[in-house]
């Protein structure tokens, strides 16, 4: 069975070629589908027969930011079916974006983006862990 892409919506090109050189060294199988915003990623998100693994998604990002990128699909009937499971990776970890991802949105996870490559890779190991042993609509 061919491994099911990770979605990165990440406009800093330093930290998406970081987060490959991650998963390329935890020799995780699946392709990085790589979208500096989000109106992008919908759009593939909305015409692709893929079913993503996950989406890691960045929260200050330009033309819409990762909040009102995930208030959309939890508004799209069709994008919650698909049940992919969606992750928070910022800078900005306020306590209080952490409680309104958590308490207004259905997010898996919300992870503070590092700066130490082997943090990085652990918090990574971590959630690609978790997605691929966990039951959930789409596994």
């Amino acid at each position: 069975m061919k491994a099911r892409p990770i979605i990165l919506i990440e406009d800093d090109a330093d930290d998406k070629d970081i987060l490959e050189e991650v998963i390329t060294e935890l020799k995780l199988p699946n392709s990085v589908i790589w979208f500096k915003n989000c109106i992008d990623a919908m759009q593939y998100l909305q015409t692709t027969e893929d079913q993503p693994f996950i989406i890691v998604c960045d929260i200050n990002l330009p033309l819409q930011n990762g909040m009102e990128f995930k208030r959309q699909i939890d508004g799209n009937l069709e994008m919650r079916r698909r049940s992919i499971p969606f992750v928070f990776y910022s800078t900005s970890d306020s306590q209080k974006l952490v409680n309104e991802a958590y308490m207004q949105f259905t997010v898996q996870g919300f992870f503070k983006k590092e700066y130490d490559f082997e943090k990085i890779k652990s918090h990574m190991r971590i959630m690609m862990e978790y997605w691929a042993v966990c039951r959930h609509p789409n596994t």
